[in-house]
């Protein structure tokens, strides 16, 4: 939290005085001396993610290959590829696992 000096409008800084911490301005004279303790939080509200390979609708209708989960071992992994860099660069294979229970995702 920000306190700004009721005399010029700057930001004050906490500094430690004599006895106490105090609030005090860089540009004039101000100073308030901290007598209570001081807290404040403030949570962030967080934006939603898309997701960018299209949701589940997206491995509806894929292919699988053999390759296997580093998670549960399944020799399966379904599998699609996607230009996510510029033309020159190869493109990226996602995997997904063909083990219902795990649908570990990775890529390659």
């Amino acid at each position: 939290m920000l306190f700004f000096c009721p005399n010029c409008g700057n930001v004050l800084i906490v500094e430690e005085g004599p006895n106490c911490y105090r609030f005090a301005c860089n540009t004039c004279p101000f100073i308030n001396n901290i007598n209570d303790k001081m807290a404040n939080r403030k949570y962030c509200k967080l934006k939603e993610i898309d997701d960018v390979l299209g949701g589940a609708a997206a491995w509806e209708n894929v292919d699988s290959t053999e390759i296997a989960c580093e998670e549960c071992g399944h020799k399966r992994a379904y599998f699609m590829q996607i230009q996510t860099r510029s033309a020159d660069e190869p493109m990226t294979t996602f995997y997904k696992c063909c083990n219902p229970q795990c649908g570990k995702r990775w890529r390659d």
